[in-house]
């Protein structure tokens, strides 16, 4: 699996990364009980500061996407993608609506973190 930044990009380093990691395991190409670099690997090979990639691969242990093990690294979770095919099928209606209403993709993912955040609230 091949990581890249943008570190022109608004949103920070370690987010990218673990953007990147998710949507990975939630396309499959990561599968339960995968290891992921070595935080001081992935740092080295990507130039940016070990606590970056830290803090990345902390995230992604809290939302139990990976677990974090002495000794063995980063090891994708064996629960991590669950059956998601329902979930997929309703952000291909999602985007299908979108695209036929004419919404900007960016348009489209501001309403889907409101729908979010709003459940959150709940």
């Amino acid at each position: 699996m091949l990581l890249r930044i943008d570190p022109g990009s608004t949103e920070p380093l370690f987010a990218q990364l673990a953007a990147q990691v998710r949507a990975a395991v939630l396309r499959g190409e990561l599968r339960p009980g995968a290891r992921l670099p070595t935080a001081r690997d992935l740092a080295a090979s990507l130039d940016v500061n070990l606590h970056t990639v830290l803090r990345a691969y902390g995230e992604l242990r809290d939302e139990g996407l990976v677990e974090l093990r002495r000794g063995r690294g980063a090891v994708v979770a064996a629960h991590a993608a669950g059956d998601l095919d329902p979930v997929h099928a309703a952000v291909a209606a999602l985007v299908s609506a979108a695209r036929a209403r004419g919404l900007a993709p960016a348009t489209t993912v501001g309403l889907l973190k409101d729908a979010l955040s709003q459940q959150e609230d709940r």
